[in-house]
């Protein structure tokens, strides 16, 4: 829309010219261009806490106490000082602008784990309608815990596993859900997953998903659970049935054992008991049943294809297990299958895994891929913005980047596409990132790739910690490829003493404001927290 770079005559563009329909908000986040976070105070003096992040409304910094005991949460505000030069543009900040109380405001102090647990830092889900955090504080892993108890074997086993939910407006705790003797997988939210008021969380352990509802009241309300049982009722109809059995089965046994006293014989053996598969394996099982019958017509094709396709595979299926879930819509689930150390491990590329679509109100799997399929890697390519779910009250969550729509983040992709040896292998890579994890991008405008152009290997929207180095990451406009509209370096300004140490960084952008941390870590030294922000 805009004919020039300059933010004066794009103000005066703006007021005489009519955007096309459905373009307005891209017109508008153009502005962003010329509002750049190109100032740095460097190794800012700030308390010295775990920084998570920005709630996805604003609002809210997020931070935790070195001990990973407390939770700390700032208000954002913007620098305000006096200058009485005339050009106080061209000096530099005072003194006391240069502290972290500048940029951010506490508001208070909350201790949430007990003394043998912690808080787990890389995991924090923001319910944006009610303002409300939800946080986890677990004991320390039991690598070599007994399968008891429905456990699966191999999984690690966590004492106590505690959700907290609270409210960030005054930081209140308002409800708690524990599990004991369970394995959640909470780095980077893996293991749970938020979607408007309902909750998904995976145990690894029990194989089960328990789906819970944050109720306005600020409730964690158990829903169901999907595992054993996919229908609220089916363990009282088992175990219903389960007694009618026994009644039956002892009244056989007893007219047995009177004919077999009369036969001189006595037997002490005792019927095994058959045990069931769970509910969400018998629907998987039946649906990839019925899904090879259905391709042949024939009677005696059918069964030479069961047999290759499906009675060979059988104990592959039964040993598939739960890993991951996301929420498609308020009904349906998309759940990875795997093996059991692809599912514990944070290294899932070597694993096999597949991904099933789970009805929630009929309790049918719909659908059933291998983690190789071209159809669903079709589906992902094109409608990848439908595995994201984003808050429906914020408009700027819409316009993160991916390649369904956005060009060059397609033409990246295709590109990437091109260079494999191996399409398979590519599918296999691109699939690994399903489900998504929950809340893991940042929807700061300066990571769109309609406006800016940047490295993803050093920097993107994505929630993960980055190998730091001591060059600055350029951010580059997309329209005007020569010309660089700011750049963030992270560490001192001067870079580091020895450049032979690893050195790990990380990027808070707020949402919509031109204000970002970056904060480098080095081992057995502070880190070095840098504000960037626009003058």
């Amino acid at each position: 829309m805009f004919r020039s770079s300059n933010i004066v005559s794009r103000i005066f563009e703006r007021q005489i010219r009519t955007p096309a329909p459905g373009t307005s908000v891209h017109c508008a986040r153009q502005f962003y261009e010329n509002l750049v976070p190109s100032c740095t105070i460097y190794d800012i003096e700030c308390p010295d806490h775990s920084f998570r992040k920005f709630t996805d409304d604003g609002r809210y910094l997020i931070s935790f106490s070195r001990n990973h005991q407390d939770l700390i949460v700032y208000r954002p505000t913007w620098l305000s000082f006096s200058c009485k030069e005339e050009d106080c543009d061209f000096h530099d900040l005072p003194s006391k602008a240069k502290r972290f109380e500048s940029f951010f405001t506490q508001l208070y102090c909350v201790s949430l784990a007990s003394s043998n647990e912690l808080i787990c830092k890389d995991f924090f889900l923001y319910v944006e309608s009610n303002q409300f955090g939800l946080f986890a504080t677990s004991t320390a892993q039991i690598h070599d815990a007994p399968a008891i108890g429905g456990a699966i074997q191999g999984v690690p086993s966590i004492e106590k596993i505690t959700f907290h939910l609270v409210r960030l407006e005054d930081g209140v705790i308002l409800d708690e859900k524990v599990f004991c003797n369970d394995f959640v997988n909470l780095a980077h939210n893996m293991g749970v997953f938020l979607y408007d008021d309902l909750l998904a969380i995976v145990s690894i352990r029990y194989q089960t998903i328990h789906i819970l509802q944050i109720r306005d009241s600020g409730n964690l309300v158990d829903v169901r659970a999907i595992g054993a049982f996919c229908r609220e009722d089916d363990e009282l109809f088992l175990n219903s049935h389960a007694q009618c059995m026994v009644f039956v089965d002892k009244s056989k046994q007893h007219d047995l054992s009177a004919n077999q006293v009369e036969n001189g014989l006595q037997s002490h053996q005792n019927m095994p008991g058959t045990p069931f598969l769970s509910g969400i394996k018998q629907r998987l099982l039946s649906f990839i049943f019925r899904g090879i019958w259905n391709e042949e017509t024939d009677h005696t094709m059918r069964v030479q294809c069961l047999k290759k396709k499906f009675y060979f595979h059988f104990q592959d299926y039964v040993d598939l297990s739960m890993s991951k879930v996301q929420f498609l819509d308020r009904h349906h689930l998309l759940i990875k299958f795997g093996s059991v150390d692809g599912g514990v491990s944070r290294n899932t590329d070597h694993h096999p895994a597949f991904f099933a679509v789970y009805n929630m109100e009929t309790t049918e799997v719909i659908a059933f891929y291998q983690n190789s399929a071209d159809e669903l890697y079709f589906l992902f390519e094109q409608f990848c913005d439908h595995f994201h779910a984003t808050s429906r009250n914020l408009l700027y969550m819409n316009f993160i980047s991916s390649h369904s729509n956005n060009i060059h983040a397609l033409e990246q992709l295709r590109g990437i596409k091109n260079k494999s040896s191996s399409f398979s292998q590519f599918v296999k890579k691109m699939l690994t990132s399903l489900p998504f994890s929950c809340q893991s991008q940042s929807p700061s405008p300066y990571f769109d790739q309609c406006l800016f152009r940047f490295d993803e290997k050093l920097i993107s929207a994505a929630d993960r910690h980055r190998q730091s180095t001591d060059h600055p990451i350029k951010f580059i406009s997309r329209k005007h490829p020569n010309s660089l509209k700011f750049k963030i370096k992270p560490g001192p300004e001067a870079g580091g003493l020895d450049g032979r140490t690893k050195k790990i960084s990380s990027f808070l952008f707020h949402p919509f404001l031109p204000l970002a941390l970056s904060i480098q870590q080095t081992f057995l030294q502070p880190s070095v927290v840098n504000i960037h922000f626009r003058r």
